[in-house]
């Protein structure tokens, strides 16, 4: 299984990654620093598509909403489930992200344990 992060923030990457290896040693994770650096990562047919894109929804240059439009439309990862994750908590704007083709919503969060329980309530979906 492969998932990718794609945050600007290297603390957050990082602590996400971490917890993802506790989640399932087998995961790999890919991990963008940006909206621009997700996609260009996405539309190389030398990588893997992944199974998974975290998208952080706060960062600078290509917002997360951006650059979700983008993977929708993009035709090697429009069908990878996109949970949009952020410090935000606003309904509004997550209404507004399933619209665009979200497959959840979550507030970003900010311990390892917290982080861990989010990666394995969202692996153990049915997609």
């Amino acid at each position: 299984m492969t998932i990718l992060l794609v945050d600007d923030d290297e603390d957050d990457r990082s602590l996400f990654i971490e917890a993802t290896k506790e989640v399932d040693s087998t995961i790999t994770c890919f991990s963008a620093s940006d909206g621009m650096e997700a996609l260009a990562y996405l539309r190389d047919d030398h990588n893997e598509v992944p199974d998974f894109i975290f998208l952080d929804l706060r960062m600078p240059g290509l917002s997360g909403e951006e650059c979700l439009k983008e993977i929708k439309q993009d035709s090697r990862a429009a069908h990878v489930p996109v949970i949009v994750y952020t410090t935000s908590r606003d309904v509004r704007e997550s209404v507004k992200l399933k619209q665009l083709g979200a497959a959840h919503f979550a507030s970003k969060p900010v311990s390892p344990d917290d982080v861990y329980y989010m990666v394995s309530f969202v692996l153990g979906e049915h997609w």
